[in-house]
Order: structure tokens, then sequence, then C-alpha cells
């Protein structure tokens, strides 16, 4: 340890509280044993530090900051040096606003086009996650702030979100959901991380130490800190033991008194606690030895964050569609700008990533800043869904009188949400009928589309170009208007395919959980590895973006360290390509996808440039995880090394021997024709069985209730009053979400279990009261009232004695 002179000094009532939050965002602070309180602040894409009373949900005010593009956003650029700038600039936002610990970026693969949060979730590739990850976290760092990736592992699902089981293969869990939190572990040196709401196998995240000693610290390496999800944290006692070190928020004395009498009555070991408070201590010497070693800086450069908000979005916004090449406008163009978003942009998410912008750009304001006419502006459409003739009608008639209509549409912040997964993946109707209906009068529409995530486009027909902004930031406006005039030629890439129809989708069958368990049966057909493999159409594949130049790929080399090509542009443009290595495997008797992204570089050539571009092998170019050695392995034979502009758009390619080390193969073949087709949206139980390695565990909702269960599965709970509450707060998810606008706080609580409760009260509800609600709910009504009264009354005298052993007052 090295802290133990300490640790020695430390009472045992002391230790457990240094374990626990004192409050929505600190830790503990001891005066006596000269140990500072440290600060925790949201950061995904912009700090966001509560001025007041602080709330996980972002439902209070926080002090402005710059609003930088998502990171699903930042995923498009395929650049971590970029991303490494935006981390350099929210680690100066943190040391002005005196955060020490950045809760960001979210790292999570989009196993769904359907996944709630796509603001936070970086990928459907792992590789490209992680690195993008490790960009933003050395980032973070280099400002002396600690970066928190999130959420550490296998979160896929909002809905129930702290109540649901990720039942998952272990080859799937490495090479998918684990690999892009290997890299931001090993490349990134984060110095924290926090675990997921979700159960993992069985196993909550929080205390599951398959995920957090066997692979996180012993495999890893990482010595950093662990820290739960804002109220994620199931039974602290075993999350200590895990090696999770810091339980947020507060949950007042309740798992502090709990750890101490676990190490009393010998179920936890003064050991496992003691490691927690070493890594503890290390964390709040290191943050407040760097906060003493210089003058708190007053200010950050607000221009300068907004102009590099501004380059993040160009680089990160991809030319889906371009015929004709309409894009970019000649100068004078008589252009109408038409749609809602033109004057409200829709720019981030919602809840605990939604930043008080410093500044914001909207097209409405800064178009009469470049060489275009504007003939009108008109928003065209209610934002909430409504249709409206008459707001119709004027975009119709402002179209007849333009060259080009600048079309602005998108998901509503209703779509797409913390705590909610999608339930389609289409675009509210009434823009699609405004834009119809303007294509019928204009053929020349460029639709400027704002979206956290894939959306179907059977309308992509009525435009004649298609820039996709995803969710660009505070600058995004400027940035879409730069690359239409060309200003900036487009560079960003698709971090996700888009298929035609939900129906097409891996998932589909399988996403999200219908009760409990939520089942991987896809396992590694995630995203392009699906679609390839099985030879499913798709609208626009990974990797896709277009430019306006055009890049020539010739001579490629391959040796044991890499790949090597010459790259020209040969257009009259400067650009950048986004080049693209995959490896495939076809004869091999591993099951595996058509072709894994496996490096990737992003390359600027002026017009007519030419340049030798390498991408190293590394040690994840050929490995899969042998579920029956429990090792990395390298099956040996001939692979293909492909060079592309895209998954689909295979520039050059060649063949490689490479050695194996596989002696004893993992799988029989005939038992898992599914997962050695690549047709896998029909996966029997018999076969998932095979591949999990044991009988599926049951998900079934049934009997009474437990602390574990969510609160909306109240509809079948014995109690009737608890049934009415279910209807009361069901109805009243149901009128915000008719209003257009969700209430987080209703949707937290919705799909929240019982224990959080008494996690997430800050004190007031103990484990105690929440296990009587729970036997009130389940029909035992003066049963449970009695115990969760007494446990109410002891709570608050046993907290007041823990408070005066620990603070003397």
């Amino acid at each position: 340890m090295k802290h133990k002179d300490i640790i020695d000094k430390m009472t045992i009532e002391e230790k457990a509280a240094l374990l626990s939050g004192k409050g929505e965002w600190q830790t503990w602070d001891f005066e006596r044993l000269g140990i500072p309180s440290i600060f925790c602040s949201d950061g995904p894409h912009g700090i966001r530090k509560q001025a007041g009373a602080g709330d996980h949900l972002g439902l209070n005010p926080s002090l402005p900051a710059t609003c930088f593009p998502t990171a699903a956003t930042m995923a498009n650029s395929w650049d971590p040096v970029l991303g490494e700038e935006i981390g350099r600039a929210l680690g100066e936002e943190a040391a002005v606003q005196g955060v020490d610990i950045v809760l960001g970026p979210g790292l999570n693969i989009k196993r769904s086009p359907l996944c709630g949060r796509n603001f936070e979730y970086f990928s459907e590739d792992p590789y490209l996650a992680g690195k993008m990850a490790a960009g933003y976290v050395r980032g973070i760092q280099s400002s002396g702030r600690y970066a928190c990736p999130k959420h550490f592992a296998v979160n896929s699902q909002e809905l129930r979100r702290m109540a649901m089981n990720a039942v998952v293969d272990e080859r799937t869990l490495r090479e998918i959901y684990l690999t892009g939190f290997e890299i931001v572990v090993k490349e990134g040196k984060a110095k924290a991380l926090m675990t997921s709401y979700n159960q993992v196998n069985g196993t909550y995240a929080n205390e599951n130490t398959h995920l957090l000693k066997e692979i996180l610290r012993e495999e890893w390496g990482y010595n950093g800190i662990v820290i739960t999800d804002w109220g994620g944290s199931n039974d602290h006692i075993r999350g200590v033991a895990a090696g999770s070190d810091l339980e947020m928020p507060t949950p007042g004395m309740d798992s502090a008194r709990q750890l101490v009498k676990a190490m009393q009555d010998g179920k936890l070991s003064e050991e496992a606690a003691d490691a927690c408070v070493d890594r503890m201590l290390e964390a709040v010497t290191a943050l407040t030895k760097h906060a003493d070693g210089g003058s708190k800086p007053e200010d950050f450069d607000k221009e300068a964050h907004h102009a590099l908000a501004k380059k993040a979005a160009a680089e990160s916004a991809v030319l889906l569609k371009n015929e004709e090449k309409i894009l970019p406008l000649k100068t004078g163009t008589h252009v109408a700008l038409i749609g809602d978003f033109a004057f409200d942009p829709r720019y981030q998410g919602a809840g605990s990533s939604m930043v008080n912008t410093i500044k914001l750009d909207k097209m409405s304001e800064r178009i009469g800043e470049y060489d275009l006419t504007v003939v009108g502006m008109a928003r065209g459409y209610k934002r909430d869904g409504t249709a409206d003739a008459v707001m119709e009608k004027e975009a119709v008639d402002l179209a007849r009188s333009a060259d080009v209509v600048l079309y602005c549409f998108g998901l509503d912040e209703m779509s797409e949400s913390e705590g909610i997964d999608r339930t389609h993946m289409r675009i509210p109707q009434n823009q699609i009928t405004l834009l119809e209906s303007i294509a019928r009068v204009n053929e020349n529409i460029v639709g400027i589309l704002s979206a956290g995530a894939a959306v179907e486009m059977p309308w992509h027909v009525s435009l004649k170009a298609l820039l996709h902004g995803y969710l660009y930031g505070q600058a995004g406006a400027g940035a879409m208007l730069d690359i239409i005039t060309g200003k900036v030629n487009p560079s960003g890439r698709l971090n996700e395919t888009y298929p035609i129809s939900y129906e097409d989708t891996p998932a589909f069958k399988y996403f999200p959980s219908e009760e409990r368990n939520s089942e991987y049966r896809e396992a590694l057909y995630v995203g392009y590895r699906y679609y390839d493999t099985a030879g499913m159409p798709v609208l626009y594949p990974f990797g896709f973006g277009l430019s306006y130049t055009e890049f020539k790929y010739r001579d490629l080399t391959i040796d044991r360290d890499g790949a090597e090509f010459t790259l020209q542009n040969a257009g009259k443009q400067d650009g950048a390509e986004v080049v693209q290595l995959y490896v495939a495997m076809k004869e091999g008797r591993v099951f595996r996808p058509a072709k894994e992204l496996k490096g990737f570089q992003k390359i600027y050539l002026k017009a007519g440039e030419s340049r030798r571009v390498r991408i190293p092998f590394d040690d994840k170019t050929f490995r899969y995880w042998n579920v029956r050695t429990n090792c990395w392995e390298v099956e040996g034979g001939i692979y293909t090394i492909m060079i592309g502009a895209n998954c689909q758009d295979i520039r050059l390619s060649a063949e490689t021997k490479v050695a194996g080390t596989t002696e004893t193969y993992p799988y029989y073949t005939n038992r898992m024709p599914s997962y050695y087709s690549g047709y896998i949206s029909q996966v029997e139980d018999k076969e998932f069985e095979e591949l999990l390695g044991y009988p599926i565990p049951s998900g079934k909702w049934r009997g009474d209730l437990t602390v574990n269960d969510a609160i909306c599965q109240m509809y079948y709970a014995k109690s009737p009053i608890a049934r009415f509450a279910y209807h009361k707060l069901t109805n009243m998810k149901k009128k915000s979400e008719d209003a257009g606008k969700p209430d987080l706080n209703i949707l937290f609580i919705y799909n929240m279990p019982f224990r959080a409760i008494a996690k997430m009260t800050g004190g007031m509800v103990s484990m105690e009261m929440a296990e009587g609600i729970v036997t009130m709910v389940n029909g035992h009504f003066f049963r449970g009232l009695g115990r969760t009264i007494s446990g109410f009354f002891r709570n608050k005298r046993q907290n007041r004695k823990y408070l005066k052993q620990i603070t003397g007052k």
C-alpha cells in the first residue's frame, strides 16, 4: 500500500465512510488526517458542474461550459488526436470549475440502433471506440484531472437499466464489449473507471469479481479507482470485496455502517477495505497535489474552445449523398432555409450530459454571413410531431422561390434520452411529410440531419444531398454551413451502419429484454460484422462518407508488422481520407465475421499530393478469445489484409500467413451452424447454450418482488396500492411523452429498482426501509409499514451517531 501511514491512523468508521460519497458529487474529507474532499462532475462532451443543489439527471442548472459534439458524433471524425484536443479543453474547463474527476467519456457499444443514450455510445466497433476514448482520456488527464470512462461493462440497454441482466458468452464479452475498455486502460491510462448499473451474467457489474479483479486489475494491470454509476451500487460489501472503491452519490451512512459490521463480523476482510481506501487516498493525494502545485486558472478561452467545437463538428459531419455534385453551393445561390432545427438546433443529448452552453450558433442567425442569397426562412413543422397545415404551406410556398432548399430535420428530444431506449428508427412523420411536399415543388433539396444514431431513410430519394451532423455541439450550425458552402471539405465517416430497416438489424429479435434477461444471441455479429457476413444489404455501410475530392489507393505491401500503401488525393481540392484496415480469415476453424476493423488513420492531403501510409498491426490484429483455454490465442493460417474507404469499399487486399497458437479449438462446428454462417437472426436455445457453455438462466418475473426488481414491475404487485401507484406513474410518463419532452425524474423512477430508493435519497432511506417498502408492495402492508417506520427512526439515530464518530460533531 502507498498510504499505509495514513490508513494506520484511520478508524474503521473513517475507512468505511471514505468509500461512499459525502454528497451528490463530493467524497468525504477528514480534517484531522489532512484528507480533503474531491469533486466529480459529468463530462461526456462538456463539463456539467451544478452551481447549487446537485442531482445526477441534470435537472438543476449547471455552470456555463463549452458544449462540444457528443462522443457518438466525435467517433465519426475517426481522429483520436482531435479527441485528445477536446479532452484537453474539457480538462481546462474542469480545472477552472474546480472539478477533479470528469465522468466521461461514455464508452459503450451500439449493439442495436435503438440503444438509448446515443449521445454517449461511441460506435458499433470496439476498436474505433477504444481508440477515440483513449484520446479523450489522455487529453483530460493532461490537465491533472482524472477521466472516468463509463460504463463498465455490457451497458447496452436503458430500459430497466438498474434491474436487468446481460447474458453474454465470454468470447463476445471479451472481443466486443471489453476491447474498447482495454484500449482506454492500457493506451489511455485512465485513472478512474465507472461501473454500469446492470448485471453481467447474473452478477452486478459493480460487484463482479470476474470483471473488476480478474480482468481489469489482474489482466490489464489497472491500478486506478473504480466508481459506481450514481445509484449503481447493489451490495456495497460485495462491491468493496470485488475492488470497487467509491459508491456514489451519498447513501448517507447506511453503506458505511454495513461495511463496518461486515468487517467486525469477518464477512469482509479489513485488508480488502484497506486496498480500496489506499486507492482512494492515492487519487485524493494526486489530485490535491496537482491543484496545490499552481494557482487555479481564473477562466478558459471561450472563443478558442468555441472554435475547437466548430472544428470538431466539421470533421465529424458525414456527407452521405451528393447527387450531381450539388454541394458545395455556388456563390450567390438562392436558398430557402426550412426546418425548426435551423432555428432551435438539436445539438446535444439529455440528462447527465446536458451542458449549459456558453454560446450557441443557430443556422438561422449565421447563414447571413455566407455568400448565399437567402430568399426566406420558415420553421415548416412542429417539433412535437403534430401536423400543422399552415406551417407546411408556408414552407412549400417558400421552397418554390429558391434554387436550393436547405432542410434541417431529425430526431427530437423525446426520441433520444437518458433512461429510455428508442422504440423505432423513424424520423417524426410530420417532418417527412413536409420533405415530400417540398420535393414536389423543388427537386434541389439539401438535407441537414441531426440525430444521435442511425435512422431509417426511405425518404432519402427526396434529397439531392444529405449532410449528417449528428449531435454537433454548440458550434455545429456554423460547421454545417462551412461544409455546405465549401469552406470545409467533409471528412467524417460513419461509426455505425445505416440499415435499410430496423427489421434488418442483428439484435432485432433480442433487444431490448422483455423481462430480466437481455440475451446477446447475436454474439460477435454486431453492426457491420453481421451485415457483411450474412450478405444483408444496407443503405450506408460502416466507415462510409463522401468528400469533395477523390482518393486513389495503390501499391499495397504487407510485412509481419503491418500494411503499407500509397494514398493519392486525385481531385482538385485539399481533403482528408479515413483509411481503414480490415482483417479476414475465410478458412478458419474458429467462427468469425467476414471482416473486422483492426486499424485506421485519418490522412490529410493537398490536391494532387501522394503519401506512403503505414498502418501497423498490434496485439489485437489476429487474436480471438479461446473459451476452452481461457486466453487470447491466434488461429494459424492465411489471413486477408484489406485496405478500404469503408467496410464495403475495399480498394486493396493481400494475403499473409500467420503462425498460430491454437492447439485446442473452442467449438464443435456442427453444433453452431448459425454462428458459423453468420445468419444469427433465429438462434435457437440449444445453440445459444452451446455458445454460453451453460444452460440459459431464467429471466422470468415471478412471485414476490425483491429490492432488485424495478418499480415499473409493480403492475403485478399483490398490493392494490402499489398497482395504483404503478398506473399513476405510467400515466405521468405517458403524459410527458405525449408533450414531447421527457421527464427524466419519472423515467428514472419508473425503471429503477427498489434498492435505489436507499441509494439515491442522501441517507433519508436505509436499505432496511427499502425492504420494508417491498414487503408492503408484496401485500403485507402492516408488517412492511412497521419495518419501514422502525427503520426510519433507527436509521436517523444511527446516522447521527456515526457522523459524530467521524466528525466529532
